[in-house]
């Protein structure tokens, strides 16, 4: 019964808490509101975990994650690389470069609109556990096919994304550009490309996680005895949830730094634009 006080307590505290925050305003503030969000959210996690006593193979407490953490990190550390900088990064350039260079082609061609973005919007239809074999039957068993996944994954929503934020400059704009005649090339480069720059970001982002399901997902059908998809497989087959939860907590982390870094790099890109001036 303590620990569950304690987790009424934690939850009393982090709203009473975040009440007053809120009210604040800085940079310093935008922080502290989530911190201490999710410090609450662990401290009731821990209460009613060891309050109710559920056992740890349904739901183990961040204290028991936390020792797996701290007890395997060489193996977390190799599953990070194998997914996320050996299959996650190399296939989301590709598939978000491959969609932009096409998203232009688009642009171009009358036909490739009709006839491509249809079939695009079928293939993004396709779920993933149909996909993953079959790139591991065509690629191998090496983070190539992981890759070839995370491509497949991150190539119609970006191409959507591009194409939508291509259109987005203005009638007006674009006969002021023919006026001072400028080529398709030179309007693409110095309007519409900068019109569709906020389209462009949000197709990236939206990538960042799905490159990171892709991967992990695709692991589930074969891989190496290394990634973050065979480790979560191979654990919760051995019931070992605390190092579950480990190898989830580290692709949380990996996402969020994933998407925070694209996230920086469109302020510093866009800071003209009004979405992000205010």
């Amino acid at each position: 019964m303590s620990w569950v006080l304690v987790a009424i307590a934690a939850w009393l505290g982090g709203w009473a808490a975040n009440i007053l925050l809120v009210r604040q305003t800085g940079r310093v503030t935008r922080l502290l509101v989530p911190a201490v969000f999710g410090v609450s959210l662990l401290a009731i996690w821990e209460g009613l975990v060891r309050g109710l006593e559920v056992p740890a193979v349904i739901l183990p407490a961040p204290s028991v994650i936390s020792v797996a953490f701290a007890g395997n990190l060489p193996v977390l550390w190799a599953d990070f690389v194998q997914t996320v900088i050996r299959s996650v990064l190399p296939g989301y350039v590709m598939g978000c470069g491959a969609a932009f260079l096409m998203a232009v082609a688009v642009d171009r061609s009358p036909f490739l609109q009709r006839g491509l973005l249809p079939m695009g919007n079928l293939a993004a239809a396709l779920p993933i556990v149909g996909i993953a074999p079959i790139m591991v039957m065509w690629f191998g068993f090496d983070w190539q096919s992981k890759a070839a996944v995370v491509v497949v994954m991150c190539f119609f929503p970006m191409l959507v994304n591009t194409i939508e934020g291509l259109r987005m400059a203005e009638p007006m704009q674009r006969d002021l550009m023919r006026t001072y005649a400028a080529g398709y090339w030179q309007t693409l480069w110095k309007l519409r490309l900068p019109a569709a720059a906020p389209f462009i970001f949000n197709g990236l982002k939206i990538c960042t996680t799905l490159a990171l399901i892709g991967a992990i997902v695709a692991e589930f059908f074969g891989t190496p005895i290394v990634g973050m998809g065979f480790r979560i497989s191979t654990e919760i087959g051995r019931m070992a949830l605390d190092m579950v939860w480990a190898e989830i907590a580290v692709a949380a982390f990996a996402g969020s730094a994933f998407y925070g870094c694209v996230t920086l790099v469109e302020r510093t890109v866009t800071h003209w634009h009004p979405s992000i001036r205010g």
